[in-house]
């Protein structure tokens, strides 16, 4: 759905091909959407087929290889609409694979695990820091929209709490607390 939505919004703007779509998406949506460049090219042509977008143009350059233009249709309007509305009523549950590994924390030795999680926290402290880092930087451009910022701090708060649970269940288990 997430990739439909976002190709529907930027197609609300003005036409695009692909490989521009997936420029903005790196660049101004890459620290809070992970579309695969290949889902952007199947979902253009499973949408262009149900008419949600249609082919305006082909440009070419040199050698290259031919690019499809596409511009959203009022079906297309309407089905972003409808999945815009979905998003801002959904409530989504987050499920995290190291919450299985807990339920078979008995299974690895502890220091095992300890260095799991140490090297989690690490990286986990190392997205924060390139959170702000590019924060930091994109809200200095006029051109970024307000409304990044809150984007950015939703992110940032949930890696900071899974951060500071990261560091309590360390804590935890260096003391011994799931020892059987």
């Amino acid at each position: 759905m997430s990739t439909r939505l976002v190709l529907l919004g930027l197609l609300r703007e003005r036409p695009l091909h692909g490989y521009e779509l997936k420029q903005i998406i790196e660049e101004e949506m890459g620290d809070w959407t992970s579309i695969a460049f290949g889902s952007i090219y199947f979902a253009l042509k499973k949408m262009s087929q149900e008419g949600l977008i249609e082919k305006v143009a082909t440009e070419q350059e040199g050698n290259r290889p031919s690019r499809s233009i596409y511009q959203i249709t009022p079906e297309g309007q309407a089905a972003f609409l409808s999945l815009l509305r979905e998003v801002w009523g959904h409530l989504e549950r987050q499920y995290f694979q190291i919450d299985i590994g807990l339920g078979f924390i008995d299974a690895l030795p502890r220091y095992e695990i300890v260095g799991y999680l140490q090297a989690r926290i690490g990286q986990l402290s190392g997205t924060l820091a390139h959170l702000d880092h590019h924060e930091r930087e994109q809200m200095q451009n006029p051109h970024i929209p307000a409304y990044a910022r809150a984007v950015f701090s939703h992110s940032r708060i949930h890696m900071q709490a899974e951060l500071d649970w990261t560091r309590e269940l360390l804590a935890q288990i260096e003391r011994g607390a799931f020892d059987r």
